[in-house]
């Protein structure tokens, strides 16, 4: 039985914690979808088809990664493709009620699917999504917090948003 999981998230943009739990998960799953879910809540800075596109290049050498977009219930992405597991990273104990809140959601809604929670590394605790667009939006040096791909993404978002 080939082992199926599904890494979701707004990935708005990917950053060097995303791809820590995205590279480890990859090790442990014969096939890991990276989604990219639209989150209503959410205002993007990046299209979806641009976050794919940016998930694409930094997982490129990845092989058994796959990148999509999906706008509606988690588990019905991972039915879709599958899946028997949902793989969330956790930075600290203050994501844990939010995720325990979602996992069982996805519970009720489909109980043959479980959640994997895997901890981000320790230098990838703090970073989100949010804070690099807030350090990137100021041209602060993100290069430690972001692949270069993204890095570039970034400035040249903001760049076009302050010509």
């Amino acid at each position: 039985m080939t082992a199926i999981a599904v890494c979701p998230g707004s990935f708005d943009p990917i950053t060097y914690g995303h791809l820590d739990i995205i590279k480890r998960g990859a090790k442990v799953f014969d096939t890991v979808y990276v989604v990219v879910l639209n989150n209503a809540a959410k205002n993007p800075l990046f299209t979806a088809k641009e976050r794919c596109d940016l998930i694409e290049e930094v997982t490129k050498d990845i092989p058994n990664v796959k990148v999509d977009v999906f706008q509606g219930l988690l588990v019905d992405y991972a039915r879709s493709k599958n899946a028997k597991a949902i793989l969330r990273g956790l930075r600290a104990v203050s994501d844990f009620e939010y995720e325990m809140q979602i996992t069982s959601m996805n519970r009720l809604l489909e109980e043959n699917i479980e959640t994997f929670f895997m901890m981000t590394n320790n230098q990838y605790s703090f970073l989100s999504s949010s804070i690099v667009k807030e350090v990137a939006k100021y041209r602060a040096d993100i290069s430690e917090l972001v692949p270069s791909a993204v890095e570039k993404a970034l400035i040249s978002k903001f760049h076009h948003m302050t010509s």
